[in-house]
């Protein structure tokens, strides 16, 4: 049985994770798994590796029932699973883009609050920030947003079974491209044209 604290609102007004050269590490397994999708607000991102949260579970929503988004569909959030896991990617921030994270977030609008969690690796456990949805309604995604996260899945070779099982999530079918696609798609051809 899987729990997800749905009326919970916590609000961190403390750097998490940071380091003493001004930087932290932030875990991401949502649309932020793809590079040029994180790097729209927040350009100090590097890729640090990849990971494995324990005991929670993917899952796709909204903060409130029948709200409208920019990515017409839900989107993803953590749940605690015992048993489960999440694989993601591990980036390090700046922490002058913490603010513009949180904002990408929704955590002033308690959409989604900072959680700091221990994150699986191959360079041992890290102490990461990531983000769990408040108040959520389950929603499935729109194949846009599908398709960022798999391709940022793909992009940061998570594993293959566990991309198999993201290939496979039903979503809500809506057809029209979204502003943050055609943004992805000018950082992506941007960051071919200079290679």
């Amino acid at each position: 049985m899987c729990f997800l604290s749905v009326k919970r609102k916590v609000f961190c007004c403390t750097v998490m994770s940071a380091d003493a050269d001004g930087h932290f590490m932030y875990f991401a397994f949502g649309s932020n798994l793809l590079k040029e999708r994180l790097q729209l607000a927040n350009p100090t991102a590097v890729f640090c590796t990849t990971g494995r949260l324990k005991d929670y579970k993917l899952n796709f929503g909204l903060w409130e029932e029948h709200v409208d988004n920019v990515w017409h569909g839900g989107v993803a959030t953590i749940e605690f699973c015992p048993g489960a896991e999440v694989w993601g990617v591990i980036w390090t921030l700046s922490n002058k883009n913490l603010t513009s994270l949180d904002n990408q977030e929704g955590v002033r609008q308690g959409k989604y609050s900072p959680l700091e969690v221990t994150v699986e690796t191959e360079k041992g456990l890290m102490l990461c920030r990531t983000y769990q949805m408040n108040n959520f309604c389950t929603c499935p995604p729109s194949p846009q947003y599908k398709q960022v996260v798999c391709l940022g899945a793909e992009q940061n070779g998570l594993p293959m079974e566990y991309l198999k099982r993201l290939k496979v999530i039903q979503t809500n079918s809506y057809s029209e491209i979204n502003c943050i696609q055609m943004n992805v798609k000018k950082k992506k051809k941007e960051n071919f044209l200079n290679k």
